[in-house]
Order: structure tokens, then C-alpha cells, then sequence
């Protein structure tokens, strides 16, 4: 996928965290980073309140996201508020930076092995280098090594000293799927007719496309695949029209019986949800979870978990058409809640099954965070084109 500042939408780019103390200098680091006066800066302690991001494109890293937090070692009831934000950004991060300042690193070391243990690549900083002598660098340099087992970089973002080689670290311990993994992976290749069933209701925004849309059309021009796009009454027709049948089709979930009983008995199917599931989450576990909705009685309780916060729509499909589904099949009194944004609740072992939508406005490693937490509490989490399929006979029949 085209990897520009302006085509990579915020989900798609490298999450950065700069965590530490209050007055640890993580916004003048941030600003020295970005080359930009991002982050206010202020000798005060706790300047930073919220989380602020700031979208980049920095080589050799691409685009990225820098994340500035509140001081972990914020206090009283505001700066607790202050702190569960740095927590979100926590599982917002791709590699988390720590700043250390002085010996008592209690609360860094706290960070680092959260961070090791989430597998998040974190890198540990001594900054305001400039502010150090060299006796205390040293004792803080073997402090760490004893602690961490690793050899921290000493920065300063007033000098400037250590930027650089800040940013090359970050490069050199890139997660994996960074640059690797594609939203439609092996399904196409170039020359392969693929057909969009794009259905524009009231949930698709006047005059635009959807982002899941938009970044699949993006991937499939990149692969220089020939892209038919159509709404959903337009299917047939628009079949008739092609001299040889899609090689794929991508439906919206809403519709997929629908296109399922038109398409070509040669063409595959899929779902923009259900790639992303692949793209985004677990699609093993997903998979494997929905098959708990045999277990679900009329007193089962449902988490319905949407990455958007629009205002709800009428038939919006967390909100009114999966419920309608579930509750079909399951009995009116089956409860499902709704939640949207980052509102994820920590307790989640009063449900017996989540669904997670397609992700497109989280980053992966946010939505992983949330599969693993479920993973932990043992509750099943599956995703909205997965469960539809399930529900509609036809899963065994989409291509994932």
C-alpha cells in the first residue's frame, strides 16, 4: 500500500509512545523528534494532560504517529484520570520509548517489563543528558543494565544529542508486520478482476467512501489488479457486463447472502470486515469463537465493541442489525450491549461473547490488545463479518 504522509491513514501508521515521569522531558523529546513545536513545553510538572499525537512521516520509519502522555507518576483524582490515558495510550503503542531522568526508576521499570511482557519492543532512554555529569550518567547507565539487561541511549532533546540514533533504534526493532502484511494477502495478483459490492445506506458518509473501502480500492490498485466497483443492486448487471468472472468479491457483510446466491460459482467471496479481521485481529480466534453462539441462551449477555464514535444511526449495524440477528436466532431477551471508541470495559467476564467490528480506525496493535485481554479472561471475541457469515450458513463458503 502507498505509504505517503497524506494517503496513510492514522490506524495504518507506526504508533510511537514516549512515556515516563512528570517533567521528564517526554514533549521537548517529542518535538525534537518530529522536527515540529507539537507539545507544549513547560518546566512545570505535568504540562501534559491528555495524550497528544502528532502524525509524521520520518525516515527511515515512514509514517508514523508520536504519542506524548501524561506523567505516570501524575497524582490525585484528575491526575489518576490523567494516568488511564497514558494506560490507553499503552495499548496504542507499536514501540514504547521510556525516559529516565534519575536513580529511582521504580515506576520506568514497572513500564519496561509491561511493555516486555505485551511483547512491545521498548527502548530506555536517559534523557536531558546535558543536564548529567558524567558520575551520575554512569551509575544511572549501569543501574539500568542490572535492572533491564540493556544498554540505554543517552539523549538530550536540547542538544539534540542522541535524536538520531533514537529514531534508528525505533527502526531497527519495527514490529514484524510493519511493511509485511496486505488487507486482501495471497487472494489476487496482478491482472485478476476484483469486484466492490459497496452498498451507500445511510451508515456510508454523503459523497464518500468508507475507510475500509477506500484502503482495499487502494491495495488492489497497488497490485495492479482491475477494480470493479458497484452498489449492491447493480450486482447483477454489472456481471453480465464483465467477459470473465471476478476472481474475488469483496461485499460489504450486510449484504453477503445477497451476493453470495449471484455470484459466479467461480468467483471467490470475502467481506471488508472479514479481511480486516485478518488484517487487524485474531482471525483464527475469531473464527474460533463464533461458533460459542450455539452456546448463547435468552440469558447470555452479548459486548458489541464498535471502533467508531458517530451518533447512532437508524439501522446502524452494531447497534440495531446484529442485535437483530443474535436476538432472531437467540430470543428477544438475549442482552446486548454496545460500546463505542475506546470505551472497552476491563471486567469483561460478565459476558459469553464479544464482537469486535472490523477495526479500521484502531491500529492492529490496539485491537490485539483487546483480543488478548479477552484471551486472558477466557471470554470468545469475534468479529462482525465472521459472526454474519456464521449466522447466515455461509462461512465455510467465504474466503478468510
Amino acid at each position: 500500500m502507498a505509504s505517503g504522509l497524506n494517503s496513510a491513514p492514522s490506524a495504518n501508521r507506526l504508533h510511537i509512545g514516549l512515556f515516563g515521569k512528570r517533567n521528564s522531558g517526554k514533549s521537548s523529546l517529542m518535538n525534537a523528534m518530529v522536527g515540529q513545536e507539537v507539545s507544549i513545553v513547560s518546566d512545570v510538572a505535568g504540562t501534559t494532560t491528555d495524550a497528544v499525537q502528532k502524525a509524521i512521516e520520518i525516515s527511515p520509519l515512514g509514517p508514523c504517529v508520536f504519542m506524548d502522555t501524561a506523567g505516570f507518576d501524575d497524582e490525585g483524582e484528575l491526575g489518576k484520570s490523567r494516568v488511564e490515558k497514558t494506560k490507553l495510550s499503552a495499548d496504542k503503542t507499536d514501540v514504547a520509548l521510556i525516559l529516565v531522568t534519575d536513580c529511582n526508576i521504580e515506576q520506568e521499570l514497572q513500564w519496561f517489563f509491561y511493555f516486555k511482557e505485551q511483547n512491545i519492543p521498548v527502548i530506555v532512554m536517559i534523557h536531558k543528558k546535558d543536564m548529567l555529569e558524567e558520575e551520575e550518567a554512569s551509575k544511572l547507565i549501569r543501574l539500568i543494565k542490572e535492572r533491564t539487561k540493556e544498554t540505554p541511549l543517552l539523549v538530550s532533546a536540547k542538544t539534540k544529542e542522541g535524536v538520531k540514533e533514537v529514531i534508528q533504534e525505533i527502526a531497527r526493532r519495527l514490529p514484524s508486520e510493519f511493511g509485511i502484511d496486505t488487507i486482501t494477502k495471497d487472494l489476487v495478483t496482478k491482472e485478476d478482476v476484483v469486484m466492490l459490492v459497496m452498498p451507500q445506506d445511510i451508515q456510508a458518509p454523503k459523497g464518500r467512501l468508507i475507510l475500509p473501502q477506500v484502503q482495499t480500492i487502494r491495495e488492489l490498485l497497488d497490485k495492479k489488479c482491475v477494480v470493479v466497483s458497484v452498489v449492491t443492486d447493480q450486482l447483477e448487471e454489472a456481471l453480465s457486463l464483465l467477459n470473465r468472472p471476478p476472481k474475488l468479491i469483496i461485499t460489504d457483510s450486510q449484504v453477503f447472502s445477497y451476493v453470495y446466491e449471484r455470484k459466479p460459482k467461480e468467483s471467490k467471496l470475502t467481506s471488508f470486515s472479514v479481511l480486516f479481521a485478518g488484517y487487524k485481529g485474531d482471525l483464527s480466534y475469531y473464527k474460533e469463537s463464533v461458533k460459542r453462539v450455539e452456546a448463547l441462551t435468552k440469558d447470555s449477555r452479548v459486548l458489541i465493541a464498535e471502533c467508531c464514535t458517530h451518533a447512532p444511526l437508524e439501522e446502524d449495524i452494531g447497534r440495531v442489525k446484529l442485535p437483530r440477528l443474535l436476538k432472531q436466532r437467540i430470543g428477544e431477551e438475549l442482552s446486548v450491549q454496545v460500546v463505542s471508541g475506546t470505551d472497552f470495559p476491563k471486567d469483561l467476564t460478565e459476558y459469553d461473547l464479544i464482537i469486535q467490528c472490523g477495526g479500521c480506525m484502531f491500529n492492529r496493535r490496539y485491537v490485539m490488545s483487546r483480543i488478548e485481554e479477552a484471551k486472558r479472561q477466557g471470554i470468545p471475541m469475534t468479529n462482525y463479518g465472521i459472526i454474519i457469515a456464521y449466522l447466515k450458513g455461509i462461512l465455510e463458503e467465504i474466503e478468510t
